[in-house]
């Protein structure tokens, strides 16, 4: 890989080489579906991009990346510091020399990452070998991994928050106690000018998916420690919105002046071919030495969006609109000063059932309130509802807790409306937005949601596949006495064709 490494022009074997095909096998290894996502060169050289350029060109900048998977990104910095030094150190050898050993420095979160980042930045897995090309005194160099533990509370680790009955694990299988984030850090004593990297996104409580924690924010937290002159990081853009433990670390992040910019794919296989990460990803410039607003872009498919200087929170708000085009939208709406839908929407298990639950199929005596059920239709006795009870003779829209039609463009955002009538409950499958005295009314309602405008107001707030009643804050309450259209809606809040032409490029329409 060192022709990989050293530019054309100084290297006698790249005519040769560029008269064949090869891959970059880190190109490649990002395309694998794992729990860590390794980040493509193309990803690692835009996020380069955003850090002044001069950086490469001063030899006493040092770069550190916490946490190492393929080494990607000391490998892009060491070719544009190769470069960029030139002229600093004519001859290459000893360029390189002053690179390796003095600006760029890495911690590996397995042993198995250490021994890739190593193979890709040195050329060699052991530093002090033959075949790096620049020698060290130890097989490390300057890419570290030392195997920690956990520091067990409460079941809990007090640093990471893993679960001791997940990775209380023996010496042959890996603790994924991160070095950076946990005692007995390297480089403690070390100023850097830049610390860069793709951290751990989620510690698994036995299977990744919904029920694993975030961990990401703990790595954006400790790098700021340090006082880096630029942090830059690719991450799970679920922050934007909290929860999940992220509450107090979106709010951090929204009133930090010091971010400069970000770059955000609400469909993360646009960042990570072939990797699905629900809510999408972004990546992100702080700047210790910025204070305004932030240049936002968001890329959506093979759109990208206008670049746009702005505040990272709109007034009134304690979540990141991400599209840009959507803020316009957002302030016509707000300007009238309307209740929301959030206020009369239900919580989670708005009747006390769980998603789990299955009741009679056949109506009898003894079950005579129809159930809305993962499934279908059942049946439950009237005393076995304990909570809402006023609801049940009312007339009900309910709509799916949960919705994911993928993440292609245009999105459909929550599943259909359903008609509940009365003598009728639902178990936490589904929420209930509204109830009615009338039928007409909750048809009404209906007809509201069916429309692109509505859909488009519970996008700006929805990260992810699932639907509190938070994500329906931003949706203004209507007059249920009428039915409603997208015109008439359009034409209340003064919404622009430009304006229409964004929504119906986000929105499809429900059938």
């Amino acid at each position: 890989m060192a022709e990989q490494l050293i530019p054309d022009e100084i290297n006698p074997a790249s005519g040769f080489l560029n008269s064949v095909y090869k891959p970059d096998v880190l190109q490649c290894l990002a395309n694998l579906s794992n729990d860590e996502v390794f980040t493509p060169p193309d990803v690692v050289n835009e996020i380069l991009d955003l850090l002044p350029q001069e950086l490469f060109s001063d030899p006493d900048t040092r770069f550190l990346d916490p946490f190492c998977k393929s080494g990607v990104f000391l490998r892009e910095i060491a070719k544009r510091l190769i470069h960029g030094l030139e002229k600093d150190f004519p001859d290459l050898q000893k360029r390189l020399d002053h690179i390796f050993h003095e600006q760029l420095f890495g911690i590996a979160i397995t042993s198995l990452t250490a021994l890739m980042s190593r193979r890709s930045v040195y050329c060699s897995k052991n530093a002090d070998s033959q075949w790096s090309v620049s020698k060290f005194d130890n097989p490390d160099g300057n890419i570290f991994f030392k195997r920690i533990h956990h520091t067990w509370e409460n079941g809990k680790c007090k640093y990471c928050g893993a679960s001791k009955s997940e990775y209380d694990r023996d010496d042959s299988l890996e603790t994924h106690a991160y070095q950076f984030i946990h005692p007995g850090k390297v480089f403690s004593n070390m100023k850097f000018d830049v610390i860069i990297g793709n951290p751990p996104y989620q510690l698994s409580d036995g299977g990744f998916g919904a029920s694993a924690a975030p961990i990401y924010h703990l790595f954006i937290q400790q790098a700021k420690r340090l006082n880096p002159r630029y942090l830059t990081m690719i991450v799970p853009s679920r922050w934007f919105a909290g929860g999940k433990g992220l509450d107090e670390f979106r709010d951090e992040m929204l009133h930090d002046n010091c971010l400069r910019v970000i770059k955000d794919f609400p469909n993360a296989s646009d960042c990570f071919s072939g990797v699905e990460l629900k809510g999408g990803v972004c990546y992100f410039l702080w700047d210790r030495d910025h204070a305004g607003d932030c240049a936002v872009t968001t890329q959506y498919g093979s759109h990208i969006g206008k670049t746009v200087s702005r505040p990272l929170l709109e007034r009134g708000l304690d979540t990141f609109i991400r599209y840009n085009e959507a803020i316009s939208i957002f302030r016509k709406v707000r300007s009238l000063g309307e209740k929301t839908l959030a206020e009369q929407v239900s919580s989670s298990k708005p009747f006390g059932f769980r998603t789990f639950v299955q009741c009679a199929e056949k109506k009898d005596r003894s079950n005579n309130v129809m159930v809305f059920q993962n499934g279908g239709i059942g049946y439950i006795s009237n005393a076995s509802i304990k909570q809402n009870r006023a609801l049940i003779d009312k007339h009900k829209v309910l709509v799916s807790a949960a919705y994911n039609a993928g993440d292609s463009y245009p999105h459909q955002i929550i599943g259909r409306p359903l008609y509940a009538e009365p003598q009728s409950c639902c178990t936490e499958t589904y929420m209930v937005l509204g109830s009615y005295d009338d039928k007409k009314s909750a048809e009404n309602l209906i007809s509201y949601v069916r429309t692109k405008f509505f859909r488009f107001l519970v996008m700006i707030r929805k990260p992810t596949q699932h639907a509190t009643s938070k994500v329906y804050s931003l949706v203004p309450m209507q007059d249920f006495s009428k039915s409603w259209t997208d015109e008439e809606l359009y034409e209340k809040y003064g919404i622009t064709e430009e304006e229409i032409a964004f929504i119906d490029s986000m929105i499809r329409p429900m059938e």
